[in-house]
């Protein structure tokens, strides 16, 4: 399995599968969560919701897309270098402040 995606153990199968796909490019559809291709992008959509994108150069941004759910979270944890955590309502994404705009990643390999 690839080293990223064993980040978390308590992550749910679909969030694995996901992240996975998403990661080797390969679309993948299951339940709310799906990779799609557009052009030259790949995205991991959540409820038909664009929630991190993989552009044809290499770069990866994410969003929370204005939900600020668990399972947003969880998807966007499982993704190679996010660490998005909640204190008193407000998100930190790699310790930082984070208002779920998209943001760029550097991607750890």
């Amino acid at each position: 399995m690839t080293p990223h995606i064993t980040k978390n153990h308590n992550m749910r199968k679909i969030t694995k599968e996901a992240v996975k796909n998403f990661i080797d490019k390969v679309p993948f559809k299951k339940d709310n969560t799906e990779v799609v291709r557009e052009g030259t992008i790949f995205y991991l959509k959540l409820f038909d919701n664009k929630i991190a994108a993989l552009e044809g150069d290499g770069k990866m941004w994410i969003s929370n897309a204005g939900w600020k759910s668990n399972t947003t979270k969880e998807r966007l944890n499982a993704l190679p270098g996010v660490n998005i955590y909640q204190g008193k309502k407000i998100w930190y994404l790699n310790d930082t402040i984070w208002n779920g705009e998209p943001t760029y990643i550097n991607i750890i390999k």
